[in-house]
């Protein structure tokens, strides 16, 4: 799995970070995502398909 993030999508709503907060962080200066586990393990599938699904601003996205 990878996880990936559009930062000219992303507007900074930090849902992402509440969802799985162990893949994604923010970035202090540009208020945007930063993705800390580019290929995380599958134990983490669900809280980071939650937090696909929770960005307003459809900025994050899995592949296989």
């Amino acid at each position: 799995m990878k996880v990936e993030a559009d930062l000219e999508a992303c507007q900074g709503y930090v849902c992402c970070l509440m969802a799985a907060p162990e893949v994604f962080d923010i970035d202090d200066d540009t208020a945007k995502v930063v993705v800390r586990m580019a290929s995380p393990g599958e134990n983490l599938r669900g809280k980071i398909e939650e937090a696909v699904r929770s960005c307003p601003s459809r900025a994050l996205r899995i592949s296989d």
